[in-house]
């Protein structure tokens, strides 16, 4: 796969070196003398260009691109580049960075972005997830589809333990992506079962959130409807 990162600063090498561990192409773009470190990422393209421009991105191919990710510090700038790569370019999936949480609700569809990352968002998602056993955690959001990622350990008293994965008839729009267990990495096979304290990664819709959450920790998720129907009273 081949990406485009616009910003060379610590995040967009940190990214560039990530990518290119995992066998990715990587064009690194920044119109800052001083941000091309070629050393820092010998393996990457590098284009001392300006990313908001339309020639700066032809001359960096974009169309090749299958993902384009703005990760500068300037949140205008991010939303420009995201904005060209999708209409101009017609990149499959972009990628654009948040600094300043007051800008998050521009980082939409109609900016072009698929993907927004928030650090404040993410970081108060892992705090969540990280005490959180049986609550759904909304991890991320792709601005696409109205579809999130979704996170939720096992409990104790699921009714889901023990179950083969392909006798489960998940929620319409719910897909399970992934199956966390003991430091693992487990594709979800038809065959293999749910275990307790497995963390379940979901990409599903807006609306099938509160069923998933019912149908995995149904105790939690009434204890949590009740806890919210007394505050709200």
């Amino acid at each position: 796969m081949r990406v485009a990162i616009a910003g060379a600063g610590q995040v967009g090498r940190s990214i560039a070196s990530e990518l290119l561990d995992n066998g990715h192409e990587v064009l690194l773009i920044d119109k800052d003398p001083r941000a091309i470190k070629a050393e820092s990422v010998p393996r990457a393209e590098w284009l001392l260009a300006d990313a908001c421009e339309l020639s700066s991105l032809e001359e960096a191919a974009l169309q090749r691109c299958q993902v384009a990710i703005a990760s500068t510090g300037d949140d205008k700038v991010n939303l420009v580049v995201s904005l060209l790569a999708k209409t101009e370019f017609g990149v499959p999936r972009t990628v654009a960075r948040v600094n300043h949480p007051r800008n998050e609700w521009m980082f939409n569809e109609a900016w072009g972005v698929d993907v927004s990352v928030s650090t404040p968002r993410i970081m108060s998602a892992l705090v969540e997830e990280a005490v959180s056993v049986g609550d759904l955690v909304r991890l991320f959001t792709f601005r696409q589809g109205d579809a999130n990622l979704v996170e939720l350990t096992l409990p104790e008293d699921s009714p889901m333990i023990g179950r083969r994965v392909g006798d489960i008839d998940w929620p319409l729009d719910t897909a399970l992506v992934v199956i966390l267990r003991e430091g693992r990495v487990l594709r979800p096979e038809p065959d293999g079962t749910l275990e307790l304290n497995d963390e379940l990664l979901f990409v599903a819709a807006d609306e099938t959130e509160e069923q998933l959450e019912d149908m995995l920790s149904p105790h939690h998720h009434r204890r949590n409807s009740n806890r919210n129907k007394n505050d709200n009273s």
